[in-house]
């Protein structure tokens, strides 16, 4: 089968697509023929070694945590899936953009949703939820996200809405209208953040996600005021310094579930900022980590 693979760890340029052996569906698994994957931010960090001090990967690898496709293998003991379907969901920690992929959770691809929007919804979907979950009942709850406009904190701003939470969401101004759109009262990021906020919320903000890379959890927790009511799905050395916690991704079919019946209920729409195909595997790479937004590949 025909894949993306890196045979040595370093920049972009180290993918190369390729011919690799094909997967097969193992027990409680299924294989997907793959129409599109997404780039997750633990994609670039492990072709570019920042991870295999304790994610070593077998070279030569094939990115990718996540995907899209048609179910054309079911695996012993999985009961709820028929070959012929349309699912996403993730696989192992790498391994999904290839032609052929197999998926260890996965749910029904809603129809409100594109091809593109459903490769982009399995991580973030399972991070967005597992953060959300971690704060308890946020009905009639003013909730601040940190990165509300990236693929996890606009996942997590609409299971929040969903939640019947109020929802605050930090972003650059040009995101600021896709904010609105979707519910959520934007704000900036950066100094000040605090006074932003309490002008927005003078009655005081219940949780807070720290869903982007910033230096925010500091200011985060001055806001919230207990740390038990702060997760963070981006700085796991700053969570342990300051006693917030870090909240990681699940294969968890009953989380993409969720996402997918949010989908159908309108209240759930994945984040597709740019598509390029398996050709352009390392500029997909390159943009992604140049914080572009959300990358999708299309995979023939």
């Amino acid at each position: 089968m025909r894949a993306a693979r890196f045979h040595t760890y370093g920049d972009p340029d180290v993918l190369i697509v390729d011919e690799a052996p094909e997967p097969h569906a193992g027990p409680n698994s299924v294989r997907i023929a793959v129409r599109a994957v997404s780039v997750n931010p633990i994609d670039y960090l492990l072709r570019a070694g920042a991870l295999q001090a304790f994610l070593p990967l077998p070279l030569p690898a094939i990115p990718g945590r996540d995907a899209v496709g048609v179910i054309d293998e079911i695996g012993h003991g999985v009961t709820t899936a028929r070959v012929g379907d349309l699912v996403f969901g993730l696989g192992g920690v790498s391994d999904t953009t290839a032609e052929f992929a197999v998926l260890t959770a996965w749910s029904a691809v809603p129809p409100e949703w594109t091809v593109e929007q459903a490769a982009a919804a399995g991580l973030a979907s399972v991070t967005a939820a597992g953060a959300v979950d971690a704060l308890g009942d946020l009905d009639g709850r003013t909730i601040l996200i940190e990165g509300a406009s990236g693929a996890v904190g606009s996942a997590a701003a609409q299971f929040a809405l969903a939640a019947g939470a109020r929802v605050i969401g930090t972003a650059r101004p040009e995101n600021h209208e896709h904010l609105t759109a979707l519910g959520v009262v934007p704000t900036t990021y950066g100094p000040g953040l605090a006074d932003r906020v309490a002008a927005i919320a003078p009655e005081g903000v219940r949780a807070a996600v720290h869903a982007a890379p910033s230096p925010s959890l500091p200011d985060l927790l001055a806001i919230v005021g207990d740390a038990a009511r702060v997760v963070t799905v981006a700085d796991k050395g700053a969570a342990s310094k300051f006693g917030i916690r870090a909240v990681d991704a699940a294969n968890d079919s009953a989380l993409l579930e969720r996402a997918a019946d949010l989908g159908r209920r309108g209240l759930f729409s994945p984040r597709v900022d740019q598509v390029l195909p398996l050709a352009s595997i390392a500029k997909a790479h390159e943009l992604a980590a140049g914080g572009v937004g959300k990358v999708v590949v299309s995979v023939p």
